[in-house]
């Protein structure tokens, strides 16, 4: 089968290599029907992440379960379903507690060996380990581009305000309005938001945000600080989303909580930074960081995209073919695309 593989930093390619067959009662094999690139497979493309050259990537996807092992009870095959970009155990102690994010015994697609060796989804099958976890049908009628958000990047922009407690009426702000940063900014709409605030330097991103019924705000020529104390009466927003994964925005969202308000860090960090510590002790803020629970979510952000309360589609650019992969993996590192529907 083909299947796209990291070679070196800045290098991916087409190879063919086996397909997969199930070994353990709780696997499937998926046909991928469409499966996306998403910014974390940015991390992997410039070397940050360590993946083996020659691993496939990409952990999004849509497609139809070929087999399913004799443990598998809630997908059948023939059935479509979208996946989880992470695998869980349901049975060790993190787990237990609905922590599915912190397993154990977790796995990522398409992420090398220090990820669980867990070979990727942008290729024409997949093996699915703990499918009954990992897979959800897809609900009848919804498209690929709709439900490949549902495993990850909605998975994502939903837990970054859910897990930081959002109720109705809340003030929230959105730092980073890629894919992740613009579903954070329907997910608190969606979730009762009175105002929502969404940060960016990319006109077409704060226009798209604007449309989502946020209030725009262009990092460089609006200073967002003054103008969300002028929104909220000085008081800042209840929730500070960093979707970026960077100590500037991480910083910024500490200056625009407010008091004894919560920064929701959903970006992937790395290493160390300098960030305002003692501003966010002086405010008694709460920090929320970490990679999202999508397990967790993935039910009910399918039910409020099948109600139409959450769309990803304005979200998607582009659709390309997987032996395209590099031509759009070049597009999306040059920040030219929003998000990439790759299809066998």
């Amino acid at each position: 089968m083909r299947a796209v593989t990291f070679q070196a930093p800045g290098e991916v390619r087409l190879d063919e290599k086996p397909e997969p067959e199930i070994a353990a009662p709780d696997e499937a094999v998926v046909e991928i029907e469409a499966t996306g690139i998403c910014g974390s497979d940015l991390h992997i493309l410039h070397g940050r992440v360590p993946v083996e050259p020659g691993f496939t990537i990409g952990h999004e996807f849509v497609g139809k379960v070929l087999e399913a092992g004799d443990g598998v009870r809630r997908v059948d095959a023939g059935d479509r379903v979208l996946g989880c970009f992470h695998t869980a155990c349901a049975t060790c102690a993190a787990c237990v507690r609905g922590d599915y994010h912190r397993c154990a015994d977790g796995r990522t697609f398409g992420h090398g060996s220090k990820l669980g060796d867990l070979q990727g989804a942008q290729a024409e099958k997949l093996l699915v380990p703990q499918a009954n976890l990992t897979l959800r049908r897809a609900p009848e009628g919804m498209s690929a581009d709709v439900a490949l958000f549902a495993g990850d990047v909605m998975g994502t922009g939903y837990h970054s305000v859910a897990h930081a407690g959002m109720r109705a009426g809340d003030t929230v702000a959105v730092l980073g309005l890629g894919p992740v940063g613009l579903c954070a900014v329907q997910a608190a709409r969606a979730g009762g938001a009175s105002r929502v605030f969404a940060v960016d330097t990319v006109e077409q991103r704060l226009e798209l945000a604007g449309e989502l019924g946020a209030t725009p705000l262009h990092l460089e020529e609006a200073d967002p600080k003054r103008a969300v104390r002028a929104e909220t009466e000085g008081r800042g927003v209840d929730i500070a989303v960093d979707a970026v994964g960077d100590p500037g925005p991480l910083e910024l969202a500490i200056s625009l909580a407010r008091d004894a308000g919560t920064v929701s860090g959903i970006g992937a960090y790395a290493g160390r930074g300098d960030v305002l510590l003692g501003l966010a002790w002086l405010k008694g803020l709460t920090l929320r960081l970490g990679l999202a629970n999508v397990i967790a979510h993935v039910d009910r952000v399918l039910e409020m995209m099948s109600a139409g309360l959450l769309d990803p589609t304005p979200l998607v650019t582009h659709h390309m073919p997987l032996d395209q992969a590099a031509e759009a993996y070049a597009l999306y590192d040059n920040r030219e695309a929003l998000k990439i529907v790759l299809t066998p």
